[in-house]
């Protein structure tokens, strides 16, 4: 059923509008224990550069990941061709790739509608995400020094993201903490599909910790319990850990709290 009423394309004035030509400092980008960059960690930015279509996608993306376009609003192409400072034809490009993403859906004559994250959606990303992490953070003991350190050092970021209020960097880093022990366990199958639940992760976390701000300092909590497990040397425990924290989503989808 078409929507029927339609949004701004900008970004409430009162929120951080991702600007293409004032571009807020880069999210961490999830660097592995090596130091290497691992692409697609980090949310896309606007005005990194690119086509006239890349720049677009970027601002509406950003903007959706971080919660600016909320789910429901319609955006038209007239309006997100005057944010950017492009014509409307890639404007339909960037419309088009994100709709295969699965973030908006396209109305002929109307415009592009930010889907919202179903409880299904939210069920399936989280019993993935169970299956994915319970097993490297079984694998990732013995935990090298290397890993141990680079957790220790998002979650330092963590606390100092949460001190000064930057949710949506502060979700960044805590899928980063999460990949970090993905990646860990050197299956690089697993990893591509752990990769594929990036922007649905950054979604839900930002609207979450939004709904629910007291959740920032137990989700940090329960990092520092799930490093404590891998430091220790205790598989068990550090799977268990990582269930305990993951799950939180799901009940909170249920109207529950815990």
């Amino acid at each position: 059923m078409a929507p029927a009423s339609t949004a701004p394309a900008r970004p409430p004035a009162q929120q951080t509008s991702p600007n293409p030509s004032n571009a807020p400092s880069p999210q961490p980008v999830c660097a592995s224990p090596a130091g290497d960059v691992a692409a697609g960690y980090a949310v896309p930015r606007a005005g990194a550069g690119g086509s006239a279509a890349d720049r677009v996608y970027a601002y509406v993306k950003q903007a959706v990941l971080e919660r600016h376009y909320e789910g429901g609003t319609l955006l038209t192409e007239g309006d997100l061709a005057e944010a950017v400072g492009v014509s409307r034809t890639p404007v339909r490009e960037a419309l088009l790739r994100l709709e295969v993403e699965g973030l908006i859906r396209l109305y002929p004559k109307k415009g592009a509608l930010v889907l919202p994250v179903s409880a299904q959606e939210i069920a399936d990303v989280v019993e993935t995400r169970l299956l994915v992490e319970e097993h490297a953070a079984r694998k990732a003991v013995p935990a090298p020094a290397e890993l141990i350190g680079r957790l220790e050092e998002l979650l330092d970021q963590q606390r100092a993201q949460a001190a000064a209020g930057d949710l949506a960097a502060l979700v960044a880093s805590d899928r980063c903490f999460h990949a970090t022990i993905v990646r860990s366990a050197g299956n690089q199958i697993l990893e591509r599909l752990y990769d594929q639940l990036r922007d649905r992760q950054l979604r839900m976390g930002v609207a979450v910790m939004h709904a629910h701000p007291d959740r920032v300092a137990k989700s940090i909590a329960e990092h520092a319990e799930i490093l404590a497990a891998l430091r220790a040397g205790d598989a068990d425990a550090a799977a268990a850990a990582v269930h305990h924290h993951v799950s939180w989503v799901r009940h909170l989808a249920r109207g529950e709290d815990r």
